[in-house]
């Protein structure tokens, strides 16, 4: 889509020379050496998690196990009490794969934006100095680079579509 609106605007600007490159950040983002050290440091975190995860499985197996070996001794009140504390456990432990989820995502964003700020700085400035009008990225079909004398069609789009 984004190809076909840069062609239509080569056509309609034909004074005006449009030079259109691509790049593949996916390709690139691989070859970085610091990706390799990001995902190391995002294993070792993953790794973290995980062990936590296991040991709070370990304790909720340890308490279910003596509840179901005891239950039969027990009186209501500390067999309650022990069902609320396995719940409880359970709870807990839904509660932190959510929360660690979330917290890997965030660690992954983090380790990878100066990665992702060097290839975009790279990229602006092959950009200027190729001369180029659009940078297109074959890994997500966006323009990662538009540049100072590239058209911007959205005020003549509005128009024909009658909107201000």
């Amino acid at each position: 889509m984004f190809l076909g609106v840069a062609l239509f605007v080569m056509s309609g600007v034909a004074q005006a020379q449009v030079k259109i490159a691509h790049v593949n950040t996916a390709e690139v983002l691989d070859a970085m050496p610091d990706k390799a050290k990001a995902e190391k440091d995002l294993e070792k975190y993953y790794g973290e998690l995980q062990t936590q995860l296991q040991n709070m499985a370990k304790e909720y197996q340890t308490k279910l196990q003596e509840y179901e070996a005891n239950q039969a001794t027990m009186s209501n009140l500390v067999k309650q009490s022990k069902e609320k504390e396995i719940v409880d456990l359970q709870t807990r432990i839904q509660q932190f794969q959510a929360s660690a989820e979330q917290e890997f995502e965030g660690k992954r964003a983090e380790l990878l934006a100066p990665i992702l700020e060097k290839i975009q700085n790279a990229i602006n400035a092959v950009g200027k100095e190729k001369g180029y009008t659009y940078i297109l990225d074959l890994a997500t079909g966006a323009a990662v680079y538009v540049g100072t004398d590239a058209v911007d069609c959205t005020p003549a789009v509005k128009t024909k579509l009658g909107i201000k």
